[in-house]
């Protein structure tokens, strides 16, 4: 545990003991946890400055119910000496603080930091390490237009689930209408036949025809039209070539029934085949850009035109 990045539940299962009792054996004995000299305030913050490298990189991510700020050195893989400091919130302020008891003379010595497009990370790393080049990797770049292929994906669920609902009452309105209609049938025939006021008891003698229950269109693969927006988070967030058989059939209903899902789509995979391209220069990847800004500019979806503006804004930093 302490050279891989493995759980305390996934070792306890080799030695058949539980997880709970490997991990409070392992911070109490086997670990020197109580004679760590960053016990008091590990909660709130750890900086391990030792691991501090060239290239590093700087995240937030849930731990429990808090946000934690992680700077991490890329060299480390994920493995030992990765970790370089992980502070309890996101404030520009307060990771700054911290990141600032790393002597000057060593945090010159930072020639890259990767992030996303976070103004706060952008502040931390600017002020914490002045000769650091930003850089706004390609995963981040493709998971903010994804992003806003998914808020166009929930736009188009709500107006299907306000549609589905107004047909679901349209139909029992409809139903019930045909019930009164066959009800007031029977009243009329038993009266007829009885020559007086319907008596208690007396009913058509035909079997009575029940209220049909509202089913919405379901397509070729199954799938209603809320169930298909639903479903197809998983597909739009995959490159096409990843798909597999069923994806390809809920992509193809998906953008036959909406083609602006399938324009923003396919600008996002614009964007992916440049970054596939790792012979791509500078300038060329400028004019890349620029191509694809124009057929951003060309469409109506304010989604993707909102999510171009973020990469516009810190073309330096993606260029880099």
């Amino acid at each position: 545990m302490d050279n891989f990045p493995v759980t305390c539940s996934s070792v306890a299962r080799f030695f058949h003991i539980k997880g709970s009792t490997l991990e409070r054996n392992y911070k109490l004995s086997l670990s020197d946890f109580e004679h760590w000299d960053q016990k008091e305030h590990a909660a709130d913050w750890v900086l391990l400055s030792k691991n501090l490298g060239e290239y590093d990189s700087i995240d937030e991510t849930t731990i429990g119910d808090e946000v934690y700020t992680i700077f991490s050195n890329k060299a480390g893989h994920g493995g030992k000496g990765t970790i370089i400091a992980v502070v309890k919130g996101t404030k520009a302020e307060v990771v700054s603080r911290i990141l600032k008891m790393i002597p000057l003379a060593e945090r010159e010595k930072v020639k890259e930091v990767t992030m996303d497009f976070s103004d706060s990370m952008y502040a931390i790393v600017r002020e914490c390490f002045p000769n650091a080049t930003i850089v706004i990797d390609c995963f981040h770049i493709v998971q903010r237009l994804c992003e806003a292929l998914d808020e166009m994906r929930l736009r188009f669920k709500r107006l299907a689930v306000t549609a589905t609902k107004k047909e679901e009452a349209a139909w029992k309105k409809s139903e019930d209408a045909k019930a009164k209609k066959r009800a007031y049938g029977r009243t009329k025939y038993a009266v007829k036949k009885a020559g007086k006021k319907k008596p208690k008891g007396r009913k058509r003698g035909r079997k009575r025809i029940g209220k049909k229950k509202y089913r919405p269109t379901t397509f070729s693969n199954g799938d209603t039209q809320v169930e298909l927006l639903t479903r197809g988070r998983y597909v739009l967030a995959k490159s096409g070539e990843k798909w597999g058989k069923h994806q390809k059939e809920r992509a193809h209903l998906l953008f036959e029934l909406y083609p602006k899902l399938r324009e923003a789509y396919s600008l996002i995979c614009t964007i992916r085949a440049m970054f596939r391209n790792k012979k791509l220069t500078r300038e060329a990847a400028r004019g890349y850009l620029r191509n694809w800004y124009e057929k951003v500019n060309a469409c109506t979806i304010r989604e993707i035109k909102s999510a171009r503006d973020c990469i516009k804004a810190k073309e330096e930093e993606v260029l880099n």
